[in-house]
């Protein structure tokens, strides 16, 4: 905007006023022009101009803010040649906009633009003083390092409610390159390309013998070229030798030979202060030293640095073509030369931008190279073709993208070491597509988004992981490269819409182009290598390179096209592609979800959840179901709808138990939120699996009177309806629910009688429908059942049954279960090796399906495991992360049992304190099937801990009494064997107090109970006892 116009209008007449308005726009128009924006209106005294419209370029940020400096120099140098007091204030702002949607139907603006980002600009551009460039926040984050800026802190500004810190912009800094940037600002430590360095390293060796060398590196945006480069020079910063660097700029694609202008003002050392005159005896300086006939040269690098040199030397009297040919072989003699003094490497970046005299003197450069000490390194993007041909000693270097597991290494060093969440990691891999750029633009904007924060030294989530969207620093690169495709462009917003992979039978399909056209777009975007193309079973498909892209190119279009597109996908998707469809439904879920077509969504959303949980892809059917979930939440109840979202949300509650376990609270919402909405509902199938959920989880969460109360109504339920279906998983339910209340022969009875009415045509699916085949975990509680009643070897053939048919039947859920289950059956037996074998089939069975319940169980158990190898440090440290990941998930059934295997293993251990301070955490009483070994565990832990003279009488008091106990509740519940350790532990003690008799016929009468398990180690334990005491008893 010009200052003070209005004031200048009073003192001008018409006619000049409207000379110097013309003059103002004239010059602010040429320097808009020269840095590739576009001025959208003329506003009297002011311009709207647009950087990134219609065209984008890579740095529209960059040349915005160099045409608002270069405009208030133009402007001062306009106001002393016309004597006019003419100003100019300039603001800057970066947002996404709406184009050409003003000015109603019938008169259309196609320059007009809607959104907050014109408002913005307008209101920092009426803070700015005159000769002042104003840029806000957005802007300076995209030029940070270009310019030197001051920040004018967060100024009030008219309707913009959010506070925007603003910056006026002193100067450039002089760097050029976000390369060049990030050497400033530090460099990310180097990842990979091993090998890539290894073979500049010996090119370069052989240039400094003597055989020149050409390498060329190519790779596309952000994949590391110049950071191979940068990685050459500190490799061989100590080795003597000179550097000489330029590179080609979108800024000069029209300047004849301006990357070797910028080359021999770097070499001649020429800066800012010097005068012509001053930088001519530079120039003659260094001309003579390497013995050039200066009246034959200085001409011409004269004319080519811009300085006047005829008051010295004559003109040349040479036609354009022969002086061009003559600076071209100055040039390469003055390389020639500087090589045979010292080994040579000269730089030449951004090849892809150079001007044709650029292109045609390195083509002359490269055979006189092949016999100089002199090593020339090419750098371009993978558009570039090199016109020149091959050469023995030219050698092409492609980059490719990184590996994930470089990748990863890259986060952490964005980080500084810090670890990030899992699913954060697995989301800047899986968008980034390996290309170093977008890795540290991505991570950090992650950093600075506030969706991390760190925490004990490492990163967590602040809420739940949304899809990361592109940074604003890669938004213009990304955009540009679209833009340069004419109208290939929107042919990738439609294939975006259909997702990052695609077939040409279905683009075809939904594009209105005919197929010539379409073809064509296809070909351009992957000579551009946007989009990669494969042959799959003789069907033509494509995907995007980069996910970022895609992003790119979907985000562009607006969103009443998007519903249009994704309208469009959708209909052809259910009309013609109805295999696939049937196969992938959640294909059609999203493209209905996009369109805004949700009650059409819905069902779909609901079909691949229960596909993905069929498959026991539980994650992915989490997310298919709860985007069901969601929508339902938009739209107005119904009876059909109510029934619909019962069945939705107990199929997610099925899919949530196997991903987070039974007693996860997402899992204990989900069912209470189906028990409130199946009171409306009345169906009792749907109403049963609510009540069976919800029994599970209370089970697991410890409730188990609850748990019971609610296994009971299910048995109602299932009675009045007649469905053995239902009464099946009725006693199923019940069964569990007596074992873990201590009512074990009760509890056996309806696990047997859920066994016996199994029959696997007729329930084979319910592994699917309840998340586990009841038969297969009927016959493993049943196993746990009969061990604590005393038998042993009954137990483990059950426990061996249920592994078979786990097995069998196939269904990971169920696997993992058995597997996990039975390792603790087989710990109680002491079977380490078993424990071991089945918890690595646990663990394996987890990680593949992401069971995160059973992976925390078997850790633990197989860190037991591995203490029993005498691996104690690894085994303990498993078991307290094992542990420690069980009761994150709220889990109580089970972690008396740990936390106790924890204690015995500490003590083992000499750690007793720890043992005793993780029994001190657990309730005895919070699980009455294992209470009884609770209280003998506290026992143990006080004997070892009274080993002391001086307290031992007191401790083996005490430890009596907790024995007692232990006792009187292993007998109250007939837990056989929990009386045999409690009785073995109570005799041991005896033994040590001088009661022999008392503890051999304590002992000797549990032992006569026993019918079966004498090979398991707590009867072996019991009879080496009894053994120990019957030779003194019989000499008494």
């Amino acid at each position: 905007d010009l200052v003070g116009s209005t004031a200048l209008s009073g003192q001008l007449d018409p006619e000049e006023l409207s000379d110097v308005t013309r003059e103002y726009h004239s010059v602010c128009a040429e320097v808009i022009e020269r840095h590739a924006g576009r001025i959208a209106q003329f506003l009297g005294d002011g311009l709207l101009v647009y950087f990134g419209y219609p065209l984008s370029h890579e740095d529209d940020a960059q040349r915005a803010v160099r045409a608002g400096l270069d405009i208030v120099a133009a402007i001062a140098s306009e106001r002393e040649r016309l004597g006019k007091p003419l100003q100019v204030h300039i603001a800057v702002h970066t947002g996404l906009v709406v184009v050409g949607q003003l000015g109603g139907e019938t008169n259309p603006d196609p320059m007009a633009i809607s959104g907050e980002t014109p408002n913005i600009a307008a209101r920092l551009q009426s803070i700015a003083e005159p000769g002042q460039v104003v840029i806000s926040a957005a802007t300076y984050r995209l030029i940070q390092g270009f310019f030197v800026c001051r920040s004018l802190g967060t100024p009030a500004l008219k309707g913009v409610v959010a506070p925007i810190e603003a910056f006026e912009v002193v100067e450039p800094t002089g760097i050029h390159t976000r390369f060049e940037r990030a050497v400033a600002l530090g460099l990310t430590p180097f990842v990979s390309r091993k090998k890539e360095v290894e073979h500049l390293l010996d090119r370069w060796q052989e240039a400094r013998n003597g055989s020149g060398q050409v390498v060329m590196i190519s790779g596309e945006a952000g994949i590391g070229k110049s950071r191979l480069v940068q990685m050459l020079k500190e490799r061989t910063a100590d080795e003597p030798g000179s550097d000489f660097g330029c590179r080609c700029s979108p800024y000069y694609q029209n300047s004849a030979l301006y990357p070797a202008n910028e080359f021999l003002q770097r070499m001649l050392r020429f800066n800012c202060e010097d005068n012509a005159e001053t930088k001519l005896a530079k120039l003659e300086k260094a001309l003579a030293q390497f013995g050039f006939s200066l009246p034959e040269v200085v001409p011409l690098f004269a004319t080519l640095l811009s300085l006047p040199a005829n008051d010295r030397y004559p003109a040349l009297l040479l036609t354009p073509q022969r002086q061009k040919q003559k600076t071209f072989e100055a040039i390469i003699e003055w390389l020639m030369r500087h090589a045979e003094r010292a080994s040579t490497r000269l730089i030449v970046e951004d090849l892809h931008w150079a001007d044709p005299s650029t292109l045609e003197l390195i083509e002359l450069l490269i055979e006189p190279a092949s016999a100089a000490r002199l090593m020339l390194i090419l750098v371009f993007r993978p558009e570039f073709v090199p016109v020149w041909p091959v050469r023995p000693h030219i050698t092409n270097l492609s980059l490719s993208r990184l590996a994930p597991a470089a990748t990863r290494l890259m986060i952490q060093s964005v980080t500084g070491g810090k670890q990030l969440p899992t699913e954060v990691v697995n989301e800047i891999v899986a968008k980034t597509d390996g290309v170093p750029l977008f890795v540290e633009d991505l991570t950090q904007m992650v950093l600075e988004s506030g969706l991390v924060q760190e925490q004990g030294g490492r990163y967590v989530l602040t809420s739940a992981l949304p899809s990361l969207a592109i940074p604003s620093t890669l938004y213009d690169s990304l955009m540009a490269r679209l833009d340069q495709l004419g109208t290939a462009k929107g042919v990738a917003q439609l294939a975006a819409t259909i997702g990052k992979e695609f077939s040409y039978e279905l683009l075809r399909a939904v594009s209105p182009l005919e197929e010539t056209r379409l073809t064509g777009a296809l070909n351009r975007l992957v000579d551009a290598e946007l989009l990669g193309q494969n042959l799959e079973q003789n069907r033509l498909r494509y995907s995007f390179r980069h996910a970022l892209i895609r992003d790119a190119a979907y985000d562009s279009l607006l969103r009443s096209q998007r519903r249009q597109y994704h309208r469009k996908v959708g209909e052809v998707l259910r009309d013609h592609f109805p295999d696939l469809i049937a196969a992938q439904p959640e294909l059609l879920a999203n493209h209905l979800t996009e369109a805004g077509l949700i009650e059409e969504a819905i069902p779909c959303w609901q079909r691949a959840g229960q596909q993905a949980l069929e498959r026991s892809a539980n994650k992915e059917a989490v997310q298919h179901l709860t985007k069901a979930l969601h929508l339902f939440d938009t739209l107005i109840e119904t009876p059909a709808r109510l029934q619909q979202q019962l069945l939705l949300l107990t199929t997610l509650g099925t899919a949530l138990i196997a991903t987070t376990g039974f007693s996860s609270d997402e899992v204990e919402k989900i069912y209470a939120r189906a028990r409130k909405l199946s009171r409306h509902a009345g169906e009792a199938p749907q109403f049963f699996r609510v009540l069976f959920g919800m029994c599970l989880s209370h089970a697991s969460r410890g409730e188990y009177r609850t748990a019971l109360e609610l296994a009971e109504q299910c048995l109602r339920i299932a009675e009045d309806a007649t469905d053995t279906s239902l009464l099946l998983e009725a006693h199923h339910a019940l069964g569990i629910g007596l074992v873990c209340v201590g009512e074990l022969l009760a509890g056996i009875e309806h696990l047997e009688q859920a066994v016996a009415m199994y029959d696997p045509r007729q329930h084979g699916n319910h592994a699917q429908i309840y998340g586990h085949d009841p038969a297969v975990v009927c016959l493993m509680h049943a196993s746990w059942a009969y061990w604590l009643l005393g038998f042993p070897d009954r137990a483990l053939k059950l426990g061996e049954e249920s592994l078979a048919r786990a097995r069998e039947i196939a269904h990971p859920s169920t696997s993992a279960t058995t597997a996990a289950f039975v390792a603790c059956l087989q710990q109680w037996c002491g079977n380490a090796s078993a424990v071991e074998e089945l918890c690595a089939t646990a663990i394996a069975i987890s990680a593949e399906h992401d069971f995160a319940y059973y992976r925390a169980m078997a850790l633990t158990l197989d860190g037991w495991a591995l203490v029993q190898r005498d691996q104690r440090a690894e085994g303990i440290g498993q078991m307290c992360r094992g542990l420690e990941a069980f009761r994150a998930m709220g889990g109580i059934l089970l972690s008396s049992y740990f936390a106790g295997l924890l204690a015995e293993v500490y003590a083992m251990t000499g750690r007793v304190e720890e043992g005793i301070r993780i029994l001190d955490g657990v309730d005895n009483d919070l699980e009455p099937w294992w209470e009884a070994e609770l209280y003998r565990v506290r026992g143990e832990m006080l004997l070892r801990q009274g080993e002391f003279q001086s307290i031992q009488d007191r401790m083996q008091n005490e430890a009596i009494e907790y024995f007692d106990k232990a006792l009187t509740i292993a007998r109250a519940r007939k837990a056989k064997s929990l009386e045999l350790r409690a009785t073995t532990s109570l005799s041991r003690i005896w033994l040590q107090q001088g009661k022999r008799l008392e503890a051999m016929r304590l002992l000797q009468g549990i032992l006569a109970s026993f019918t079966e398990g004498f090979g398991t180690a707590d009867l072996r334990r019991a009879e080496m006892l009894l053994n120990e005491l019957s030779p003194e008893i019989l000499l008494a």
